[in-house]
């Protein structure tokens, strides 16, 4: 009986798994863009903005992720700032790995000779094509094995969406075990299978991207 509540369940998982694709697609790219932007900022912008950052990716970084979700979801609200709990999912997941991600890009920038970007400027570059046409696709390159931890942290990062009543995977699980509670094991077996699949997957696809 249990085993056949189960079968019935898996579309209500397979729902709750393109959520949870989707949070990560749209939570990575955010945090994709902003990082490659504050890496750049602190590594070429002047000292005011370069330390701006610098504190933005101490604190986002110093606060837990589900606080931080809190703090979008129940907190915004407060100031009139209201929006879905989908919608704060993502800038919660995308702002929290913007600023790994940042460290990530920042470190590929220091590994770049500083002789290739003054190369830029005697060919009659500005900065802005020198790092466009120079720095960036190196920075881009290098960065590939740190952005694929990051990827796999932030995919496993979305099962906290559940704590603002996003109706992801962990949630779909949830609903299941609470129709059937003899069902919590194999739910959350199957749930866990799933989150490792997906993971492995994610690994190797990365791993082949980067030999290549």
């Amino acid at each position: 009986m249990a085993l056949e509540t189960l079968i019935e369940s898996l579309p209500s998982l397979f729902n709750g798994l393109i959520v949870t694709l989707l949070l990560t697609a749209f939570g990575i790219l955010l945090g994709t863009t902003l990082g490659i932007v504050l890496a750049t900022g602190r590594s070429y912008a002047k000292r005011p903005i370069a330390y701006s950052i610098l504190i933005y990716e101490k604190v986002i970084r110093g606060i837990p992720l589900l606080v931080l979700l809190f703090l979008i979801y129940f907190g915004l609200p407060q100031i009139g700032i209201n929006m879905n709990a989908f919608t704060a999912a993502i800038i919660g997941l995308g702002l929290r790995s913007s600023a790994y991600q940042a460290q990530i890009y920042r470190g590929a920038i220091n590994s770049i000779p500083e002789g290739q970007i003054h190369a830029a400027f005697s060919l009659g570059m500005n900065k802005l094509k020198a790092i466009r046409h120079v720095i960036m696709p190196q920075m881009l390159r290098l960065s590939i094995p740190g952005w694929s931890n990051e990827f796999t942290i932030l995919l496993k990062d979305t099962s906290l969406a559940f704590g603002i009543g996003v109706i992801e995977l962990m949630r779909q699980g949830r609903y299941i075990q609470v129709r059937d509670p003899d069902l919590i094991l194999l739910v959350f077996l199957l749930i866990a299978l799933i989150y490792f699949a997906l993971v492995f997957t994610a690994n190797r696809t990365m791993r082949f991207v980067e030999k290549k």
